[in-house]
């Protein structure tokens, strides 16, 4: 066991921004942390690629150990792993560290995605916490929300804009009126965006990050596999300049809700009433809305990413198991969390947003409405804008209340059609 009257001590794994932020924010607030920890949190030794790179801290102080994996045998209460990567070097120090009980905190939501049930029962079979604040919108405390705030709520669904780069290029976009490869580009310059952008573009790092929200709000075992992924690549300022006309903000949506036909997952671009609370969300920030049975609506949102943020979420994981406060990983038992099976997407309903950029003549209208039609899918409004340059020229068409099946029926009916030009664009609206 610990001795609660010595300090924390703990081994940290990466020292990129997050790594080098939690000795920053340990340093800056060490006498406010000792007093809320009831006593000091130290960090004792440390592992990263680079020994010598200048990280602007002082790092001489600590025990440095060359091989990532090796830190799981360092002197110390807790490790903390802020390497990234589902399997890898993380994964192997996180199964050492639990398999030789000690207190394991990560930021790593890939691999929790992946791998969360084995560690969790890892941490349970060896009496340690893991601990994974950092993981779902960084410096936000929605799993402490869900875990313990929100404990005595049956939760609806959950929903969220859980990844930064995705909506500062959306933010962006809307605001300047352009397209989104010159926003990417944009933001990749900024340091906003990776040189390799997909994780966050195509919507898998949102993903990894609802897979845990879904199984924290529902009590069911994480499943990645069954989220469905659509990420924010094939938006064009069109479409944008036409939500915004309707009265709506498009936005990457996570979305996650259990009901009778099973649980469903979802990443893709919605299109958000100006008036619910996640089309006021701009920039990087992140938000997620959890609808309890007897707590109501609750609103988390802050800053999703960064070193300070994130760090203070890793921080904060410290200060619990300083206290010797620990729950279960993912708010039950392991033995006590579901298989829930995934939902049929295609039963779903609602209204949706659908694009098609046409070649501009005569009859495409007929043949777009006459697809409709035959797919049972009933428009509320149809709008086409002029040509463009090529000749083309954008329709917009907003369904009545209709399932997502009628939906696919339709874009089925017009694929290889000589009147389209690119793939169509479609969008459920957030309601």
């Amino acid at each position: 066991g610990i001795d609660m009257a010595k300090a924390l001590r703990v081994a940290l794994a990466g020292l990129g921004t997050v790594g080098s932020g939690v000795i920053r924010v340990l340093e800056a607030n060490r006498a406010l942390i000792e007093r809320r920890a009831g006593r000091a949190i130290e960090v004792v030794a440390v592992s990263a690629r680079d020994r010598n790179k200048d990280r602007g801290i002082d790092i001489s102080g600590f025990t440095w150990v060359d091989d990532t994996v090796a830190l799981a045998d360092a002197d110390a209460d807790v490790v903390v792993e802020l390497v990234g990567g589902a399997d890898g070097p993380a994964l192997a120090l996180a199964r050492a560290t639990l398999g030789h009980g000690k207190a394991f905190v990560t930021a790593n939501k890939a691999m929790l995605a992946h791998h969360g049930m084995e560690l969790a029962e890892a941490a349970e079979k060896s009496g340690v916490p893991l601990k994974f604040e950092a993981a779902v919108a960084g410096g936000i405390p929605v799993i402490k929300g869900l875990r313990e705030g929100a404990a005595a709520n049956e939760i609806a669904r959950v929903q969220g804009i859980l990844n930064g780069t995705c909506n500062f290029i959306l933010s962006k976009m809307e605001a300047e009126g352009r397209d989104f490869g010159e926003v990417l580009a944009e933001a990749q310059a900024l340091g906003y965006a990776e040189a390799d952008p997909s994780f966050d573009i195509d919507g898998v790092d949102a993903a990894h990050k609802l897979s845990i929200l879904a199984s924290l709000a529902f009590g069911t075992r994480p499943a990645f596999d069954d989220v469905t992924i659509r990420g924010i690549r094939q938006l064009i300022a069109g479409d944008i300049a036409e939500a915004a006309a309707l009265g709506y903000r498009i936005r990457l949506i996570g979305q996650a809700e259990l009901g009778a036909g099973g649980l469903f997952q979802r990443v893709q671009p919605q299109l958000v009433p100006q008036d619910h609370p996640l089309a006021h969300v701009t920039g990087s920030t992140n938000a997620v809305v959890a609808e309890g049975n007897f707590v109501g609506r609750l609103l988390f949102q802050g800053a999703g990413a960064g070193d300070g943020p994130t760090a203070s979420a890793v921080i904060a994981d410290l200060i619990d198991i300083a206290r010797g406060e620990s729950g279960p990983p993912f708010a039950m038992p392991v033995a006590a969390l579901t298989d829930a099976a995934a939902a049929d997407t295609g039963a779903r309903c609602g209204r949706f947003y659908l694009r098609f950029m046409v070649a501009d003549r005569v009859g495409v209208l007929a043949e777009i409405a006459a697809a409709m039609r035959d797919a049972g899918v009933s428009i509320e409004s149809l709008i086409q804008r002029g040509a463009n340059l090529d000749g083309s020229a954008l329709v917009a068409i907003v369904t009545h209340e209709v399932s997502e099946s009628a939906i696919a029926a339709a874009l089925e009916r017009l694929r290889g059609s000589q009147s389209l030009v690119g793939e169509p664009m479609w969008m459920p609206i957030l309601g």
